[in-house]
C-alpha cells in the first residue's frame, strides 16, 4: 500500500492510497501499518493539496476517491460524516438516527472513532448530544481546532 508522509500546518500526515483511492489518513501519533511503501503517487499528491488548501481555508468539500475498509454500518456511518457540511456539527445520536437506528448512537460513536480517513470524512463534525467536544483520534486540540477554522469562515 503506498503511503507518503507530508508536513502540515497540523503536523505531519501521512496518506495511503489503494488504487487510486484514499484509504487512510495517519496523524503524527499514530502506529503506521507494516506493509507499506513509501512512495508519492498522483492521487496522494492530489489529497495533500486538498488537504492542505482545505487547512488555509480555501476549501470546503474534498473531491478525491475515498476508499475507506471497515464493516456495512462503519461505511453507512461514514458515508452520513462525509454529508455533514462544512462548519456544521452534528450528534451522534442524529446521525444514528438519519441512518436509521436510533438507538445506536454508541455504535456510531465505535464507528466514527475507527474512522480511516479523518478530516477528508470529517468525523471532527461530530459532537455529544449536549454540544460538548468529545474523542477525536486526533486528540480535542486538533478537533477543536478545526472547528474553530472551519466557523472562522463563515
Amino acid at each position: 500500500m503506498p503511503i507518503y508522509i507530508y508536513k502540515t500546518p497540523i503536523g505531519r500526515i501521512g496518506i495511503a492510497e489503494k488504487d487510486g483511492s484514499v484509504t487512510n489518513l495517519y496523524f503524527e501519533n499514530d502506529e503506521l501499518p507494516q506493509d507499506i511503501e513509501t512512495c508519492e503517487t498522483p492521487i496522494l499528491k492530489e489529497a495533500a493539496g486538498q488537504l492542505r488548501s482545505y487547512l488555509s481555508g480555501e476549501l470546503q468539500v474534498f473531491s478525491i476517491p475515498l476508499t475507506p475498509f471497515g464493516t456495512d454500518f462503519m461505511k453507512q456511518v461514514w458515508a452520513c460524516l462525509y454529508e455533514i457540511p462544512y462548519g456544521e456539527t452534528v450528534s451522534y445520536k442524529e446521525i444514528a438516527v438519519k441512518i436509521g437506528s436510533p438507538n445506536a448512537a454508541r455504535a456510531v460513536g465505535l464507528a466514527n472513532h475507527r474512522n480511516p480517513i479523518p478530516i477528508l470524512i470529517p468525523c471532527h463534525r461530530v459532537i455529544g448530544t449536549s454540544g460538548s467536544l468529545t474523542g477525536y483520534r486526533g486528540g480535542l486540540k486538533l478537533k477543536k481546532q478545526l472547528l474553530d477554522m472551519e466557523a472562522s469562515m463563515f
